[in-house]
């Protein structure tokens, strides 16, 4: 089982939407396809996808804005958890990184996702318990 990395593109975008509605814990955040699109077309390294065998089994978006590397949306296909696909996505992700000069990642955790925590812990991230995550809805 050979898993590989690949960069997201425009033709991936309802495929994405529909793995992510499968894969993803708590998706709440109103995707569509636009932004997905809007992404894609600003930071064309950011989607991480993860095959096995030309299958998506797992994504991951991490994020560069210039300043800090952010990673969100870590979701892997429920057959095929526990088996590399996690660690291989974020691996991809810290060397993106590594290329920026970028000296720590954030993740995006839900609390209650405790099976992210088993993913996230293994690659080395702590919860940071000096910060929380403030928001606000933008209508």
């Amino acid at each position: 089982m050979e898993i590989t990395v690949r960069n997201g593109r425009l033709a991936d975008v309802d495929a994405l939407l529909s793995f992510w509605i499968e894969a993803a814990e708590g998706t709440d955040r109103h995707d569509d396809p636009a932004k997905v699109v809007a992404l894609v077309e600003r930071d064309p390294e950011a989607v991480l996808i993860a095959e096995i065998g030309g299958e998506t089994v797992g994504t991951l978006i991490a994020g560069w804005d210039g300043w800090r590397a952010h990673l969100y949306r870590l979701a892997v296909a429920p057959a095929r958890r526990r088996q590399g696909v996690g660690t291989a996505l974020i691996r991809a992700a810290e060397e993106r990184f590594a290329k920026f000069g970028a000296f720590r990642a954030d993740a995006m955790v839900l609390h209650d996702n405790v099976l992210a925590h088993h993913a996230w812990s293994a690659a080395g991230y702590a919860p940071q318990p000096q910060w929380s995550r403030w928001v606000k809805a933008l209508s």
